[in-house]
C-alpha cells in the first residue's frame, strides 16, 4: 500500500509494518524533485532511528534526469547510509545496477542484495528477516 508519494510521482513510499524499514517503489524516469524527496524520507528515518533497513523495487524504472543524480541531499543520504543501513534490497534493478551492488557489497558494512522482480517476495523476505 502506497503511503506516500514524490511530487513527479515517479518514487512511491511503501508500508513496511515497521518503522525502521522503509519501502519504495520507482515508477519510470527520476527526477531532482522526486529524489531530493526520497533522501528527505531517508533523513527522517535516521533522525528517528539508529539503523533502518531499506527495500527498492523498480517496476518501470526509466533512468533519471542528470539532476537528481547529483541531489546535494541524495548525496548526503547515500554518505550516511553506510553507517545508518543494515540490508538493502533492491529488486528489478538493471543489468548494470545489480553488478554494481554485487560488486560493492562485500567492501560496504551494508549488506546489500539485488533480486529480480520475479523474486519480489523473497526480497521482502530477506529484508524483514534484519529486524
Amino acid at each position: 500500500m502506497t503511503i506516500a508519494s514524490a511530487p513527479g510521482r515517479s518514487i512511491r513510499r511503501q508500508e513496511t509494518g515497521r518503522p525502521d524499514l522503509l519501502g519504495f517503489e520507482i515508477w519510470g524516469r527520476i527526477d531532482k524533485a522526486d529524489i531530493a524527496w526520497m533522501a528527505g524520507q531517508v533523513q527522517d528515518a535516521f533522525a528517528k532511528a539508529d539503523v533502518i533497513d531499506i527495500i527498492l523495487v523498480m517496476h518501470h524504472y526509466d533512468g533519471a534526469e542528470m539532476g537528481a543524480v547529483f541531489d546535494m541531499e541524495s548525496l548526503k543520504a547515500q554518505a550516511r547510509s553506510v553507517f545508518h543501513v543494515r540490508r538493502y534490497a533492491v529488486v528489478g534493478a538493471p543489468a548494470w545496477a545489480k553488478a554494481m551492488i554485487t560488486l560493492m557489497s562485500p567492501l560496504s558494512p551494508v549488506e546489500a542484495r539485488a533480486f529480480p522482480l520475479d523474486d519480489l517476495d523473497e526480497a521482502w523476505r530477506w529484508v524483514r528477516s534484519a529486524a
